[in-house]
């Protein structure tokens, strides 16, 4: 049995430790935070559950074979390395580290003592993104034209990291998994309003083949909207994760484009069929997530959301920021 540390017990935190207890192959053996509130909120709930709010006992702890980092993006580097050197397998919330140059240092050393990393991009075990997924592989779509994706709403503002940084990585981690192409170039236009951290921003990324991808992510709507849309060759897409069944809802529709008469003649066709909703299946990612976690270590193989998935994120992130600081310049990667 495979005995975990959680390091940070915030706002994901609680999820964290309570779907590693209901996970039979391990077992949560300490919780640390440095908040005195959030550990009595650990005593209550699990009293029989060690608490501290020093790292360092998790991080050096023979007992402990993984630790769960799940605190603020600034202290992800210090603690996930600790945590390597002293020879435990890592999981570690999104995004993976503040900069690439820190992701290649973890990923080297992971590499160098035989551990796992993981990096926790949480929708990529939903059902909703996994039915999407066999959905391109299987060539339903076609060719893909864009991802489109709208994430907004009314806060939670956050104090150390700009909303790029906050809501943007799951669409990007999403669109990495989806699309499978390496991005040539970022565009991102963004302003802050309130606490000096962008609150609103729009990311447009290249990819080969002439795909492109656009993310909008903001604090500041008075709505709640989670919807992206994936227009292919063959069909359209749209996924609502907002809606309680039919999550996904794949169209039959396109344009055809047709030569005509005369030289310079293209005739244009649109079509338009039936609409349908597969079924998805229901499951708690976070839970599944974890228990792949515990799977990867047991066994040795390599995650699909690895740190290598994770850097890729980053890199991302960074030229995003990159461009933001220079309105909108494409920064090529």
């Amino acid at each position: 049995m495979i005995s975990i540390g959680v390091i940070g017990y915030g706002y994901w935190g609680p999820n964290i430790v309570r779907n590693l207890r209901g996970l039979d192959e391990c077992q949560v053996a300490a919780v640390c935070d440095q908040s005195p509130a959030a550990l009595r909120r650990v005593a209550q709930t699990y009293p029989d559950l060690p608490v501290t709010a020093n790292p360092s006992e998790l991080l050096s702890s023979a007992e402990i074979d993984a630790v769960a980092v799940v605190t603020p993006v600034c202290t992800h580097f210090e603690l996930a390395k600790a945590a390597l050197e002293n020879g435990k397998h890592v999981f570690i919330e999104k995004p993976f580290t503040s900069t690439t140059r820190q992701a290649e240092e973890l990923i080297e050393l992971a590499e160098r003592k035989n551990l796992t990393i993981m990096v926790d991009h949480t929708f990529l075990f939903t059902g909703a993104v996994r039915k999407i997924r066999e959905l391109i592989e299987e060539g339903a779509l076609g060719d893909l034209y864009y991802y489109d994706s709208t994430r907004v709403n009314l806060g939670l503002f956050q104090h150390d990291v700009s909303v790029l940084w906050d809501l943007a990585p799951h669409d990007l981690s999403i669109m990495d998994f989806l699309i499978q192409a390496k991005p040539e170039a970022v565009i991102a236009t963004g302003e802050a309003h309130l606490n000096g951290l962008v609150d609103v921003a729009f990311i447009t990324v290249y990819f080969p083949r002439n795909v492109i991808a656009h993310v909008n992510v903001n604090w500041l709507s008075p709505v709640k909207v989670r919807t992206t849309l994936i227009g292919g060759e063959k069909k359209m897409l749209v996924w609502n994760d907002l809606e309680a069944d039919e999550k996904i809802k794949v169209y039959d529709k396109g344009v055809q484009m047709n030569n005509g008469p005369g030289l310079y003649e293209l005739l244009v066709s649109y079509r338009s069929g039936d609409m349908w909703a597969p079924r998805v299946e229901q499951t708690e990612a976070l839970k599944a997530e974890l228990g792949y976690f515990l799977e990867c270590v047991t066994t040795g193989q390599t995650p699909f959301n690895d740190g290598v998935a994770g850097s890729r994120v980053v890199k991302m992130l960074e030229a995003a920021d990159q461009s933001l600081r220079e309105r909108g310049r494409a920064v090529r990667l």
